[in-house]
């Protein structure tokens, strides 16, 4: 079972936020273009007012020096500190860009948060994750998570330079791909137990999380609130899980998902 978090980080929503959206899985990276474009006129676009990416927003990333010449990764901080003047951006980093850092947030104008983090809005609690650390059944990746959060083996390889980190990152999507290949079904889903315990432990009930690129929206069980609020009655625990982003895929995806105070709602930025 997956560790239970503890002393989860609460954002709690200004006012002032009456739209809210949330994106995941873009992998965007330089050969991509089509993706790249359908993500620049996204942020150029969007009517939010707070923008959520809740990991894997890059295919790689090997280091905020990748950023400080100009191309890709470049291009890609100027869009964001752009997009971040009308919209509050939100980073949670995933299983592809977990050594993005300070830097990086401070050239793009985006706020980190933690994984899994608490949103407040609406009068209700929102329990925000990537969601890979849920996915117990891929037991390789998670002994692989292990290895590459540790804050010892990050030192280490940031300290290579940046061509050995980039064939190191070759590496590495070699192998994924090899072991999970291109169908969503070759990746592990998230565990039930798992989410029903971290959002006990976050006294949420709904669940918003990537990673798997099996978007949809799954009820759990119905349970008794235990006497809170004086009462016994039955309450149901929802996952709600984003969209990946590939343009060039058929059919094409790239998908948001809107929070508002009147409900959630998916919107399609592609036919």
């Amino acid at each position: 079972m997956s560790p239970v978090p503890t002393d989860i980080p609460i954002l709690d929503a200004p006012a002032r936020w009456r739209v809210l959206d949330f994106i995941s899985d873009l992998h965007l990276r330089a050969a991509d273009r089509a993706t790249f474009e359908a993500w620049k006129r996204y942020l150029a676009e969007t009517s939010a007012d707070a923008l959520f990416i809740l990991g894997d927003l890059f295919e790689v990333w090997v280091g905020d020096d990748a950023a400080d010449e100009p191309g890709f990764e470049h291009d890609c901080a100027r869009i964001l500190a752009t997009a971040g003047q009308r919209v509050a951006i939100h980073f949670m980093p995933g299983n592809r860009d977990f050594l993005l850092g300070e830097r990086f947030l401070r050239a793009s104008g985006m706020a980190a948060i933690g994984d899994p983090t608490v949103l407040l809005f609406g009068g209700q609690r929102w329990l925000l994750s990537h969601g890979d650390a849920l996915c117990l059944d891929d037991v390789p990746y998670q002994q692989f998570r292990r290895i590459v959060r540790d804050p010892a083996w990050q030192r280490d390889v940031l300290a290579r330079s940046l061509d050995e980190r980039r064939a190191l990152a070759r590496h590495i999507r070699e192998q994924g791909t090899r072991s999970a290949g291109r169908d969503p079904n070759g990746y592990a889903d998230a565990d039930p137990g798992a989410v029903r315990q971290w959002l006990q432990a976050a006294r949420a009930v709904t669940l918003i999380h990537g990673h798997t690129h099996r978007p949809g929206e799954h009820d759990l069980e119905p349970f008794a609130r235990n006497g809170e609020h004086g009462t016994d009655e039955p309450y149901v625990l929802r996952r709600l899980v984003l969209s990946d982003w590939d343009v060039g895929a058929s059919p094409p995806r790239a998908q948001v998902l809107r929070l508002t105070d009147v409900g959630l709602h998916r919107i399609d930025l592609v036919p």
